[in-house]
């Protein structure tokens, strides 16, 4: 008997000889071409693992550091929400989504003008996403104008554990605030053995393109391989620009400036839990855009998560996002092909759901749009069982030719479970939804937006955790240029 039933729809790019030429690509260009690197321990913890480093501090990784280090990276990393529960395991074809972190302007929903980010766009933002189903963690959706620049991570780091019990995913401007939000998440752990065992935070940190790994990314990079942070640690390659204009080179680049880093992580500590990716953009050469939406930016993402099933290595992905400046026709069409994507592909910790305006937007509406998208991609996802009681014969053979379905007690058995139901799209017709007030999806999305942001209501910290957090991070800020955090 075949397993039919454990199957699951997936989507492929490359060939069996393109995935293999691709990764000769990568280690060539971490053998022969080389990195430079900025960071004085990393360069010790290659050379003493038999890199050769010249005197411009370019290090030359041989083939079988790279293979030591995919093998020794884990395979699966377990993720836990604010309450010490496992809210993810990434690996394998598992996909999860999630928001993006520090856009610069969002569109509000009250008045649905864009304006610049404040830090309390990144609480709303937190609240929006507890109270929706497939949102499966948060970043900080927005950065915070409000806020002295380099305070701005901590304070939205705070701002995301008091607003939401999901887990979250970070960015930092370097090991002093990292390390005060892995002290937050100790507080909230009770201890640094129990954040270890399940872990509630990850890190993004990333190297700079073309073939240079830079001081903070890799300082962060370290701390995390030390204390047990899982890290993201993901190249933003620009087709054209800082990155070969075709696809494959595009990759191969990108492959190898990630993997440059999860050699150096893994000689820190072997084992420590690391995530693979690339952020492939495309300079647009008609208008000087940066797209997260062309064709090629697709074929090279899929490329990138593809290879990370060839490593068998956690992935860093991508959904929901849009070129377009409104959540209209195109922002939807563009965000639901790429969600659609890296469900199929595979992709594990998508992020930038709700991303407009080539990144530089945020829309809480399309936050909304993409749950319900999420959710009925995850109904395809489940794929097709063809049992016998699915298959139905005895019901077909009983009805014979002629007949109907309605009443028989196979369909009001299997008619929750298979067909799935929106909340949020119409499926009503034409009369009811003029009926209804005529409303487009963007204006349906933003009432429950709106609803959500009055009506749900986020479990608090518990009282002597919050003050401890809080303490924490005013001392933290306490300097002249910032005001102390109010919560």
């Amino acid at each position: 008997m075949d397993k039919q039933d454990d199957y699951r729809p997936a989507i492929s790019f490359l060939s069996e000889s393109g995935r293999h030429r691709i990764h000769q690509g990568v280690l060539h260009i971490l053998h022969q071409t080389g990195m430079k690197v900025f960071h004085e321990e990393a360069l010790t913890l290659l050379r003493e693992a038999g890199c050769l480093i010249d005197e411009r501090h370019i290090a030359r990784i041989p083939e079988g550091l790279v293979e030591r280090a995919i093998k020794t990276a884990p395979r699966e990393i377990e993720v836990f929400d604010r309450d010490g529960r496992l809210a993810m395991n990434l690996g394998g074809r598992r996909a999860y989504f999630g928001t993006g972190s520090d856009l610069l302007y969002i569109i509000d929903p009250e008045d649905g003008h864009r304006r610049r980010c404040v830090l309390k766009d990144i609480g709303r933002a937190a609240r929006l996403c507890d109270g929706l189903a497939n949102i499966d963690f948060v970043m900080s959706f927005s950065y915070p104008s409000d806020v002295v620049s380099h305070r701005a991570f901590l304070s939205s780091f705070e701002a995301m554990v008091k607003n939401t019990r999901k887990p979250i995913v970070c960015t930092a401007e370097g090991r002093d605030d990292l390390r005060e939000m892995w002290e937050i998440a100790k507080i909230i752990r009770h201890g640094e053995e129990q954040l270890r065992s399940k872990p509630y935070f990850i890190h993004y940190a990333e190297p700079i393109s073309p073939l240079k790994q830079a001081f903070s990314g890799l300082d962060k990079l370290l701390f995390c391989a030390e204390n047990g942070i899982p890290v993201i640690y993901s190249p933003a390659p620009i087709s054209g620009s800082t990155a070969p204009i075709t696809v494959a080179g595009h990759v191969a680049q990108g492959l190898a400036e990630c993997l440059c880093g999860v050699v150096i992580h893994q000689l820190k500590h072997k084992g420590a839990p690391v995530i693979m990716g690339m952020g492939p953009a495309v300079l647009d050469m008609a208008t000087g855009e940066c797209s997260y939406n062309a064709p090629e930016y697709y074929l090279a993402y899929m490329a990138a998560v593809e290879m990370s099933h060839v490593y068998d290595l956690p992935s860093w992905g991508y959904a929901g996002t849009s070129d377009s400046q409104i959540p209209d026709g195109q922002a939807t069409l563009e965000a639901g092909l790429m969600t659609f994507l890296s469900a199929t592909a595979g992709a594990n910790l998508n992020h930038d759901v709700g991303y407009l305006d080539f990144g530089r937007t945020g829309s809480l509406e399309m936050v909304v749009i993409m749950d319900e998208t999420i959710d009925q991609i995850r109904r395809m996802l489940r794929g097709i069982p063809t049992d016998g009681e699915s298959l139905a014969l005895d019901v077909i053979d009983t009805v014979g030719p002629g007949g109907h379905f309605l009443t028989e007690a196979h369909t009001s058995k299997h008619v929750r479970t298979t067909q799935w139901r929106p909340t949020l799209l119409s499926r009503c017709g034409h009369d009811a939804w003029a009926d209804a007030g005529e409303l487009p999806l963007r204006e349906r999305a933003r009432a429950r937006v709106l609803e959500i942001l009055r009506d749900h209501k986020t479990s608090p910290l518990p009282p002597d955790k919050d003050r401890e957090i809080r303490d924490r991070v005013n001392r933290f800020l306490s300097t002249p240029d910032i005001k102390p955090s109010d919560g």
